[in-house]
This record gives structure tokens, sequence and C-alpha cells, in this order.
């Protein structure tokens, strides 16, 4: 869903929901669409939410982050561990749904649930620790699923973005005039779904492009899948 010309995220996402069968599923949106009135429509569409929380929120943010910050902050529910390339990475959930306090002070549609992410970065010597907030209207009795929301919606930029960047180029495409940059962004989302969906390969996106434009049976194969 192209974004207006001078406009932003916020009157995109309401349209893109309106086209989707979100009943029964967990919709994830960066702090730009925590939106009460996003909220409202992903709960009357029958689905759930785990929407980003920062500064644009004001006084909600900073009491969410006063909480997690102090002794009332509940024990972490849920530790994982990954690791590659040298790199060592924690995250630690910390959900509640005591949060009665808080929605005296704010109306916000659906809520059930805040949630605090805490990502411990370890690279050799050097560590680094941030801290990310969300409001949910999903129970915090699983933090499994909560986990599972947050780390999916954090894929989407390194499955997605990253590749198109990385495998694509995308960053250095400078087409502007009319609709060519959306068409084009349409067809590079294509083409990866398509090349990612082709297993007999064991090779990255980037040199399944280059095997496609040098093979034309391995491109039929692609394109057939």
């Amino acid at each position: 869903m192209k974004v207006d010309d001078k406009s932003n995220e916020i009157t995109a996402i309401p349209k893109l929901l309106s086209r989707l069968d979100i009943a029964g599923a967990v919709v994830t949106i960066d702090a730009m669409g925590c939106q009460k009135k996003i909220a409202q429509q992903i709960i009357h569409q029958e689905g759930d939410y785990v929407l980003s929380l920062k500064g644009n929120q004001g006084s909600l943010h900073d009491d969410v982050t006063t909480y997690f910050t102090s002794s009332l902050s509940p024990e972490p529910a849920l530790q994982t561990v990954d690791g590659g390339h040298g790199r060592i990475e924690t995250r630690t959930i910390r959900a509640t749904d005591d949060i009665a306090w808080l929605k005296a002070r704010h109306t916000w549609p659906g809520l059930q649930s805040t949630i605090a992410v805490t990502a411990k970065r370890e690279l050799g010597a050097k560590v680094s620790e941030e801290t990310r907030y969300f409001l949910s209207s999903l129970s915090a009795d699983d933090p499994g699923k909560l986990g599972h929301a947050v780390r999916a919606h954090w894929a989407i930029e390194n499955n997605l973005h990253w590749v198109l960047d990385v495998a694509f180029d995308e960053d250095s495409n400078r087409a502007r005039k009319g609709h060519s940059a959306a068409n084009l962004a349409v067809i590079r989302h294509i083409a990866l779904n398509l090349i990612k969906r082709e297993k007999t390969s064991k090779v990255g996106v980037k040199t399944k492009r280059l095997k496609a434009g040098w093979d034309n049976a391995y491109l039929l194969r692609v394109i057939a899948m």
C-alpha cells in the first residue's frame, strides 16, 4: 500500500488492514502505527496486536517505562539466547496484565498487557543493551507467544528489508518518475518470494538471482514453483 504524497504510514495502515482478513492473527506494527484508531480497527476486525511503544505516545510511554524500571517490574518470564559469527544476543521478556492503573490513566482499545524486551548483545569485549516496550491485546500468560510476535516483527527488517538492499541493491535505485518506484518495489517483492520458494538450489538469494539470469531452465523452475 503506497503511502500518499505529503502523508505518512498512519493514513496508509488502516487502508491496508481493511483489505486483509486478520481474524485470529496477531498484527505487529512499529511505533509510527501505535495509534488508538489503528488498535481499534484491529480489534474490530477480530485480530490481536503487539504495538511498539516509543516516545511519540508521550505520557503513556513514560508510564510504561517507569513501571518496568521500578521495583514493581515483573520478573523475567522468558529468556532466549542466539549466537553466531562471534556475537551472542540474549533477549529477556517481561510482561504483565496487572495494568488497571494504566487503563485508568489511558484509554486504549483492547489493551490487555504491556511488554518489555531487553536485548543484550555481546561481540568480543563490546557489550550493548537496549529495552523496547510494547502494548498488546494478548494476555501476559503466554510469554512465548508474545516473544514470538516481537521476534517475527524484527525478522521483517532482517529477512526482507536487509535482503532487498543486499541482494537487489534496492537502496541504490533512483527511479522516481510517476509510479515507477512503487511498481519496481512490487516486482522486487514478487521476485524475492519466488526465489525463496525455490528450495533445490542451496545458495543465497543473490546467487539464485544470478543463476536465474544465466540458466533459463532454472529461471522457469523459479517462476513455476
